[in-house]
């Protein structure tokens, strides 16, 4: 376990990374204007016949948009917290960032982290919230990867206080599909890429590729950046490649609970999860 481990206020789960084989396929849509960025999303699914998958977000323009960004907790039920909601006037344009596409209470939800520069200039990241408040506001193409026989679900969990996505088996829809994947969870104080390169070995693979990623960590350390020393952290996984044999790389941007942005290659072994980490892993 690392040095930075923090102490939940619940109970450790047993399955520290939990994970659901599927299948599944990547494709490309657009998300239209003026459609609420959930509504947009649950569309280019459903037309492609997924439920649930990961999103790789590009150049793209919210107007209104809301969100949040980690802060430090105010009681001691929680290690870290949210901010209150930031509502930026203009229109926000994306740089990049990562969304996991399923369903919590029954209806469609994504959790969804980026960076992004706001309309008087200020590079920005954090936490997009999927209410009306987000809206998009021009014509944006976007990768996707959906998985059938599995569905992020939001789950109430005992150890963080947190309800967040984890991954359930699902009936198969009998979308088209062409690769082996693994949706799954990584859990708090888990090196995120030691955990994956786990994965990967349990399941009998050389490597496999990462779809979407969004997360926290404590603190961050990079291989070509500057460490993150604030440990409540929003990140996603811009580019990710995870190997058995000690070569896997995960390229990845951030915010912290004090504003500030971070982007870089991060350093192997050195990455713990504060509250969690989701991703599709699909095989190479």
């Amino acid at each position: 376990m690392s040095l930075r481990a923090k102490v939940q206020p619940g109970p450790p789960e047993p399955d520290r990374i939990k994970w659901v084989e599927a299948r599944g396929r990547a494709f490309d849509f657009t998300l239209e204007p003026g459609l609420p960025l959930l509504e947009a999303v649950r569309q280019g699914f459903e037309r492609e016949g997924f439920v649930s998958g990961a999103l790789e977000l590009g150049a793209l323009a919210l107007q209104p948009f809301a969100y949040v960004i980690p802060s430090l907790p105010t009681s001691p039920d929680f290690v870290a917290y949210y901010s209150d909601t930031f509502r930026p006037s203009g229109v926000t344009r994306l740089i990049d960032g990562a969304m996991t596409f399923g369903a919590r209470d029954g209806s469609p939800f994504f959790h969804a982290h980026a960076l992004w520069r706001e309309a008087d200039g200020r590079l920005m990241g954090g936490h997009i919230l999927p209410t009306p408040e987000t809206v998009v506001a021009e014509p944006a193409r976007v990768h996707a990867f959906g998985i059938d026989g599995a569905v992020f679900d939001g789950s109430q969990c005992r150890e963080t206080n947190f309800k967040l996505f984890e991954p359930f088996p699902a009936p198969k829809r009998g979308a088209s599909t062409d690769r082996r994947c693994f949706a799954l969870r990584l859990r708090p104080n888990i090196d995120l890429i030691r955990g994956l390169e786990d994965v990967c070995r349990a399941q009998g693979m050389a490597s496999a590729h990462i779809r979407g990623g969004v997360g926290s960590t404590i603190e961050a350390r990079f291989d070509d950046a500057t460490p993150v020393r604030n440990y409540a952290t929003e990140v996603y996984i811009r580019e990710g490649h995870i190997a058995i044999d000690g070569t896997s790389s995960i390229t990845a941007g951030l915010v912290d609970y004090t504003s500030a942005t971070a982007e870089g290659k991060l350093t192997r072994g050195d990455n713990p999860v504060l509250m969690t980490f989701e991703l599709v892993l699909v095989e190479a």
